[in-house]
Formats: C-alpha cells, sequence, structure tokens
C-alpha cells in the first residue's frame, strides 16, 4: 500500500446499500441504548469512565485493524506531522463531547443530551456556512433561526444557557469538522484517537487508584466489568457506524441520525422521568420543526443533484 492510498479518506457512495444501511441503523440503535449503559457507571466520576473508554477502545479498534490488515496506515500517519496534530486535535474534541455526555446521564440531564444532538445537524450547516463559507437556502435559515428560537428559550426558563445541549452540538459539530482533515479511513482514526488519548488516560487511571479513590477493583468486580465494558460501547458503535456510512448517501445519513436522539430522548423523559414542562416541549417543538424543514431542504437538494446529473449523462 503506498502512502498515498493509506492516506486517502474513503468517499460516500452515490446510492444506498442494504448493508450500509443494516450497518449504520445498527450503530444508531446502539448510541440510542447508550443512556441505560451511562446511567449503569454513574456513580463513577464521568473522567475516569472517559479514561476507560480510552483505554478498552484501544484493543478493540486495534483487532479490526489487524483483521482488514490496515495497521501500516498508522505507522504511516504515526510517522507523519500533519496527520499526528490533526488526530490530536480531533482526539481532544472528542474527549470534551465524552465527558459531557456522560456526565450529563449522571445529574438527570438526559433530555439536554437528546436536545444537543438534535442541534448538532442544525450546527453542521450553520459552521459550514461560517468556515465553509457555504450559502445557506431559505429553508436552512428557517431551520437555524427556529433552532436559536429554542435555545433562547430555553435559556428564558432556566436563566442561562443549556451549555450542555450546546456543548454536545458544538464539541461533535466541530469534530466532524475536523474529521473531514484527517487524512486515513474512520477505522484507522479511531484508533489513531484512542491511541493519543491513552497516555493521559492509564495516567489518570493510575492516580485515582494509587489514591484510592478509583473504581476498577477496589469497589467489586461490577464495576470492574463495566468499566472493561466501556470500550466495547464506545468502539463498537462507533466503527460499524463508520463502515456503514462509507455505504449511504449523505443525505440518507442526515436523516438517520435523528433515531439515536430520538431514543434518548424517550428514555429521559418516560424511563428517567427526568422533568419536561411546557416550556422544554415548546423547545423540542421548535427544534423538530427546524429538523422537518432542514430535512425537506436535504431532500430537495438530493433530487436536484440527482436530476442534474441525468442531464448531464443524457
Amino acid at each position: 500500500m503506498t502512502q498515498k492510498n493509506a492516506q486517502t479518506a474513503p468517499e460516500f457512495y452515490d446510492e444506498d446499500t442494504g448493508r450500509g444501511f443494516a450497518f449504520a441503523l445498527v450503530a444508531y440503535l446502539l448510541w440510542g441504548f447508550l443512556p441505560f449503559y451511562m446511567k449503569a457507571v454513574a456513580h463513577i466520576p464521568a473522567v475516569e469512565v472517559v479514561a476507560h473508554r480510552v483505554v478498552w477502545s484501544v484493543p478493540i479498534a486495534a483487532a479490526v485493524l489487524i483483521l482488514l490488515g490496515r495497521t501500516n496506515d498508522i505507522r504511516i500517519a504515526l510517522r507523519t506531522p500533519r496527520t499526528l496534530m490533526m488526530g490530536m486535535l480531533t482526539a481532544s474534541i472528542i474527549t470534551v463531547n465524552w465527558g459531557i455526555y456522560v456526565w450529563s446521564i449522571g445529574a438527570n440531564r438526559t433530555v439536554e443530551a437528546a436536545l444537543g444532538y438534535y442541534i448538532n445537524p442544525l450546527f453542521s450547516v450553520f459552521l459550514a456556512a461560517v468556515l465553509l463559507k457555504e450559502r445557506l437556502d431559505g429553508q436552512q435559515k428557517i431551520a437555524i433561526a427556529l433552532a436559536v428560537a429554542a435555545v433562547a428559550l430555553l435559556a428564558w426558563e432556566s436563566g442561562g444557557v443549556p451549555w450542555v445541549s450546546l456543548s454536545l452540538a458544538g464539541s461533535w459539530g466541530f469534530y466532524a469538522y475536523f474529521k473531514k482533515s484527517l487524512p486515513v479511513g474512520p477505522n484507522q482514526g479511531f484508533f489513531l484517537e484512542v491511541l493519543i488519548l491513552t497516555v493521559p488516560a492509564l495516567g489518570y487511571i493510575a492516580y485515582v487508584e494509587a489514591n484510592g479513590t478509583g473504581h476498577f477493583g477496589s469497589t467489586g468486580m461490577t464495576d470492574v466489568w463495566l468499566l472493561l465494558g466501556c470500550g466495547v460501547v464506545t468502539a463498537v458503535p462507533l466503527m460499524i457506524y463508520a463502515n456503514g456510512a462509507k455505504l449511504l448517501r449523505l443525505s440518507t445519513i442526515g436523516i438517520m441520525q435523528y433515531i439515536a436522539p430520538t431514543m434518548i430522548f424517550i428514555i429521559a423523559v418516560f424511563v428517567f422521568k427526568e422533568p419536561f414542562g411546557l416550556t422544554k416541549l415548546a423547545a423540542f417543538v421548535l427544534i423538530w420543526m427546524a429538523l422537518a424543514i432542514y430535512t425537506a431542504s436535504l431532500m430537495r437538494s438530493r433530487k436536484a443533484r440527482r436530476a442534474a446529473a441525468a442531464l448531464t449523462s443524457g
């Protein structure tokens, strides 16, 4: 494999495939059920949980790369300063996202987490307009305005900015933005990120275990298994999604990404019994309206591209 090929990111399909849809659906369903697992480790500090998510993701990600025969990509990446620096950046951003998410579940703010992931696609559109100078159509502008109104409504109700939702949407949006500049495939990129994070993660775990505040072994085998499982619930959905996304159109991914936050929202309200008053309901209605408008815009753009392609080929 040449360095050029190793450093080329995968492309998305122009047409959906059944295998890609199945992969993506499984990944989103796993993410949708993730609050149950995070609630089970809610008694453990979020930083410690994130550290174990990193450490136990490494062997899983490494095994996948070995099976795929893509380990040479990592060797090349580790010798390429630009790739290494970009990996450090994306690793830092995803750590922030994981930390806020884990903390929000334990702090009974799962509804806010769901809202953050609903806002995320609209934030990504806004980010593209600001950083990439992409022009927004009228529907996209309306969708973003509705999202801003929802955030303002929540800020008015709580007397402060809904920082959990905005932080999750912002960190995931920036992660996706910079991830596009990471010149390796998705599986290799994930392994590179957790590999970079391994040293500080192991250092933190050693520190809390040494001072007697850690939960890996000192509080019983239940916590040991839960922390070991953090690698599975972190690495498996991400790597399944990464392989599914390559086999789907971006517009299909854009619609499917609502599955996980919808499940998180349902779990938060009907299982975790978190407060959900009229103001929050009004904010979510605004967000759902924004997403409906955004999705309509996405589908219209897709039809326009296909029509243009048909005319060109004809």
